[in-house]
């Protein structure tokens, strides 16, 4: 019985049929295709997700604009009319910070760190063990690398320059890219906090986007020919960081183009050897009517179901790959970014013209053979 592709497509069934005549070299040739397409597109996959997770533990930077004293500023810290100023400027809510450093000392350690005054602690920290009042006024919260130096937690006493506050939290890490780092830190009220003034003011927009407008805002009506306030954003971080991601990317994807030049190579032997093998059923194709263009197509088509065979199979494998990457750096096997699914349609994409190319030359060398000469071979 005649199969849908024989009638609709005889020379596209034919080549099927003859590349089941030898199933171990037809699966190598796919497998090679498929691991080709899998290293190209997983690599790129894991380089889209990779960036995604980086930007993710960033979004309190991106979002928000640092306000520092500038170069022409005639003051080291911020002043109560200073921050006033800057809240007339921007719609977005402000935040202010007191740093300090000092001896903090806790059951049996002691130790030089940092001491934080937040005018909004909990918009910046998250708190692991204990709580932060709404209202918070008294005790003091510890970053978790401190606690594990001064060995105390919840319940404690910790001695900052010779006074003593109860521990009232554990934080979170924080991590090193965020604004306020308290990992080895003591964050205080901030009235209690002794300084001069405030070191930086924060304005915390609703998206990167919006940050980097409030800072060009910020810094067109704070500031005339001279820089008195230093208005910073992300924007030049994150232009550095997608530079070098493409880098990176541009490598991944080079070690994922060999991976599937070698495939292709490997399909340029595999069709070699066949069309050697088959020298004499061509030559019989020949005498019984079929042109040269009909043992093009034939062999074409053959190179092209090993690579289009091989891509899907690659394509699948790269998409379950994808979900495990996706479940380690971003926390959900779905959150797959629109980069990363292209990744996938480049991979088939390279796949199956890579076949087809490894292709011409054989079915060039096949369709020319005389087929005298092809029969007495």
């Amino acid at each position: 019985m005649e199969s849908a592709l024989s009638r609709r497509l005889p020379l596209a069934a034919f080549a099927w049929e003859n590349l089941t005549r030898a199933k171990a070299r037809t699966v190598l040739a796919m497998a090679g295709i498929t691991i080709g397409v899998v290293a190209l597109a997983s690599l790129g996959m894991f380089g889209a997700a990779f960036e995604q997770s980086q930007l993710n533990t960033v979004d309190d930077v991106t979002q928000t604009v640092w306000v520092t004293p500038g170069d022409d500023a005639e003051f080291q810290q911020f002043q109560r009319d200073h921050v006033d100023r800057i809240e007339q400027s921007t719609d977005d809510p402000v935040y202010t910070l007191k740093t300090a450093h000092a001896e903090v000392t806790g059951l049996r350690e002691s130790t030089d760190a940092s001491v934080h005054g937040l005018s909004d602690p909990r918009s910046f920290v998250t708190v692991r063990d204990g709580r932060l009042p709404s209202a918070w006024r008294s005790g003091a919260a510890v970053g978790p690398e401190l606690a594990d130096t001064l060995d105390v937690g919840v319940g404690d006493s910790v001695t900052v320059d010779g006074e003593t506050h109860r521990v009232v939290a554990v934080l979170e890490s924080t991590g090193r890219s965020s604004l306020v780092q308290t990992d080895d830190a003591v964050l205080l009220p901030q009235s209690q906090v002794e300084t001069g003034g405030y070191s930086t003011v924060m304005v915390r927009a609703d998206s990167p986007a919006a940050a980097f407008e409030t800072s060009d805002e910020l810094d067109a009506r704070l500031n005339g020919r001279k820089e008195v306030y230093a208005v910073q954003d992300a924007e030049s971080a994150i232009q550095r960081f997608r530079s070098q991601m493409a880098t990176i990317d541009t490598f991944l994807l080079g070690i994922g183009g060999v991976s599937l030049l070698v495939a292709a190579v490997s399909i340029l032997n595999v069709m070699l050897m066949s069309t050697i093998e088959r020298k004499g059923e061509i030559g019989v194709l020949r005498a019984v009517g079929y042109r040269r263009l009909d043992v093009l197509r034939l062999l074409l088509y053959e190179s092209m179901l090993l690579g289009v065979v091989g891509a899907v199979l690659g394509v699948g494998v790269s998409v379950l790959l994808g979900m495990l990457i996706n479940a380690q750096l971003l926390s959900d096997p779905l959150a797959f970014t629109a980069e990363a699914l292209t990744y996938t349609l480049l991979g088939f994409a390279f796949g199956t013209v890579a076949s087809f190319l490894s292709g011409l030359y054989p079915a060039w060398k096949a369709a020319n053979a005389r087929p005298v000469e092809a029969l007495r071979d």
